[in-house]
């Protein structure tokens, strides 16, 4: 597989959700559960974070014009956050909403047993793409 290109894993028209690892998962699962709601999400894996394929990440933003970054790392210095810069620098005008990221918490990674709670999950998912969708 190459490595300086994202995936689309899913095809959308209403919000892009871009992700990457563990957290594909909880996104395809988001995707579908919004699906059902009548709200189509373009999944994109990003997979690869150095070099960044923006110019596919900028073409779904475009498309929808709408984005959450969903990843595990802590919010604050993330890899989101620069995405979310990028999009603002090159993709301004496609955006109908702010980007949104969901993220662990700025708190030192949790024992496993507790991990639960510091990874982001389908919930919290959901509930960030739904309040995107009613802002614009």
């Amino acid at each position: 597989m190459p490595l300086d290109v994202c995936f689309t894993l899913r095809e959308g028209t209403d919000v892009t959700l871009l992700t990457w690892g563990a957290m594909v998962h909880e996104t395809l699962e988001s995707a579908e559960v919004l699906a059902g709601e009548g709200i189509s999400a373009e999944v994109i894996d990003v997979a690869t974070l150095k070099p960044l394929d923006a110019e596919t990440i900028l073409a779904s933003v475009q498309k929808t014009g709408r984005c959450v970054i969903v990843h595990e790392a802590a919010r604050t210095a993330g890899m989101g956050a620069e995405i979310a810069a990028r999009l603002a620098d090159e993709g301004l005008l496609s955006l109908m909403a702010p980007v949104k990221r969901v993220t662990g918490f700025d708190t030192v990674m949790p024992l496993p047993r507790t991990e639960e709670y510091y990874m982001p999950n389908t919930k919290r998912i959901l509930k960030c793409v739904r309040e995107l969708i009613e802002y614009a």
